[in-house]
């Protein structure tokens, strides 16, 4: 089967996105996971089909490297926009489907996306590590030094240890920079290693790094991939809304692959 693909990538991580509005992909998750193979296929961390709805401008179908349909994906959620937008199936607005339900979006001239997030709930602290969904499930560990840390094998632990790995679970290590701006590392599960940035896992770790405070926040983030900015609003300690994962989403290259 030939295939129409195109790569994008969110500061680093970076997706595969096929044009399936005529439904003519049904791939399989040995065809996803030979796509993202970064040295016999394309190279990615996920794989993305952007589909009709009859509610919306477009759905967001997401697989991670391991082909298995994944949870929501921030990064992937911004990049999917800019290709809408490619595509001429929005200008600089979009409202979209995804797994976790709806979402809005903005897109500027500079490719900029700014990405509505649903609404946060049930937050868990812990002695160690804090615990939420952003879509995603993450554990947020704050620690120094994270530069420095062996992020594919502390996060491996954590991910298979007996509580997670039945589900699994992103996790991120977090360094504090300032009381505005937090440097963030991701194991993701699905790709089983470390990726450059994580829109979900920025987002947890932006709203763990209010610890008890209240109001209006606007955090901004290092990754290895570059900078992201995440704005919320904290209601109480149990529930955030109004949020909003603010980056680039870069084109990189499109072409053609048979699987």
């Amino acid at each position: 089967m030939l295939i129409h693909f195109y790569k994008y990538h969110g500061t680093g991580n970076d997706f595969i996105i096929l044009d399936n509005r005529l439904k003519k992909f049904e791939l399989n998750r040995e065809q996803i996971r030979n796509a993202c193979h970064r040295h016999f296929g394309i190279g990615a961390d996920g794989f993305m089909l952007l589909e009709l709805d009859k509610n919306q401008d477009f759905r967001m179908v997401y697989y991670n490297s391991d082909g298995n349909e994944s949870t929501m994906c921030g990064n992937g959620g911004r990049c999917i926009t800019a290709f809408a937008k490619k595509l001429g199936l929005i200008n600089s607005e979009a409202n979209f489907i995804a797994i976790d339900g709806n979402h809005q979006a903005y897109i500027d001239e500079d490719d900029t996306v700014q990405l509505k997030m649903n609404e946060v709930n049930g937050i868990q602290v812990h002695e160690t590590y804090t615990e939420l969904n952003t879509g995603s499930p993450h554990y947020i560990h704050f620690t120094e030094y994270v530069n420095e840390m062996d992020i594919k094998k502390e996060g491996a632990l954590i991910r298979n240890s007996p509580k997670f790995k039945d589900e699994g679970i992103n996790v991120n290590f977090v360094e504090r920079l300032s009381s505005q701006k937090i440097f963030v590392r991701t194991y993701e599960r699905g790709v089983e290693d470390e990726t450059m940035s994580c829109g979900t896992g920025v987002t947890a770790a932006a709203i763990a790094s209010t610890d008890n405070e209240l109001g209006n926040f606007s955090i901004d983030i290092e990754t290895l991939g570059g900078m992201l900015k995440v704005e919320f609003e904290k209601i109480n300690q149990q529930k955030v809304k109004n949020i909003w994962l603010v980056g680039k989403a870069t084109f990189v290259f499109e072409g053609y692959i048979n699987l």
